[in-house]
């Protein structure tokens, strides 16, 4: 064998040796460019964290690593249906609680903390204009765990043409993402009208048009806040849907109403379902 051969020889086994231990540096499941282009699992983000590999290559892993954002689907059979209620399995005592027209100063903020305290989850309708104007309450809605759907941008009841229709939807679905990484698939119309192209429109993009059973009519302007309460009270049944405001006026009575409401509902056997997960208990 030649001098130059056994050069090359040297060179190649080298070379293999060098690349033999980059990859086993690699944190598994990683491509040679650290798989950035990815989020990583929170197991595999561990499994990085405690791995010998340190420095600026931990650095990027750990900015790579994303909790993944909400999404709020339904099921196949209530795509582009209308809802009113649901009929779990079993008839089991569960209630949904939803809240319509935020985020609004003051009050989101307050029923937010009567939630957490309770350990009860709600769904939040979102009105694009309130959203615009509160983004920090949606952040904070959306990382605290509670389910979203679009409410529109302004709120109108009036007659639309489909453009209209499709630009109250759309700039608030928009706004949902921009804000908050939130994609969802529950609408409800303002002031539950379904005949003025909003709903029509909803359908069309295979969303839910998510209305009520079950109201604690607190937009009546005389009525005490323990009338809210009995509303609710009185005519809860498994899986009902209920109706209330956090925005679109002065909601206070809804806050002083909230705690009764939700300790009631207890005392009565009920556990508290986001919209989402009351739709997969349907029988």
């Amino acid at each position: 064998m030649t001098d130059n051969y056994l050069k090359r020889q040297k060179i190649i086994s080298f070379v293999a040796i060098a690349s033999t231990i980059t990859a086993c540096s690699m944190a598994p499941g990683t491509s040679p460019q650290l798989g950035l282009n990815k989020p990583l699992s929170k197991i595999h983000t561990a499994q990085v964290q405690n791995h010998p590999v340190k420095g600026q290559i931990n650095a990027q892993l750990s900015l790579s690593a994303k909790v993944e954002n909400p999404t709020f689907t339904v099921p196949a059979k209530f795509q582009g249906k209308t809802v009113y209620q649901v009929h779990p399995r079993n008839k089991e005592k569960v209630i949904a609680l939803s809240i319509d027209d935020g985020p609004w100063p003051k009050t989101t903020l307050e029923m937010l903390d009567i939630l957490k305290q309770n350990d009860v989850k709600a769904t939040f309708f979102w009105v694009g204009q309130a959203l615009q104007a509160n983004p920090d309450l949606a952040k904070r809605e959306v990382a605290e765990g509670y389910a979203i759907g679009n409410h529109t941008w302004h709120h109108w009841y009036r007659r639309m043409d489909e453009a209209t229709a499709k630009s109250e939807i759309d700039r608030t679905s928009d706004l949902i993402y921009k804000t908050t990484g939130v994609k969802t698939a529950l609408f409800r119309p303002p002031g539950g009208f379904l005949n003025n192209g909003l709903a029509a429109y909803a359908k069309s993009q295979k969303d839910a048009v998510i209305m009520w059973s079950l109201t604690s009519a607190d937009t009546d302007p005389h009525a005490k806040p323990q009338a809210f309460v009995n509303n609710v009270l009185k005519g809860a049944k498994p899986g009902s849907i209920v109706l209330m405001h956090d925005g679109g006026g002065d909601r206070q009575r809804t806050v002083q109403a909230l705690p009764q409401i939700i300790s009631g509902l207890k005392q009565q056997g009920y556990r508290f379902v986001t919209i989402p997960e009351l739709l997969q208990m349907e029988q």
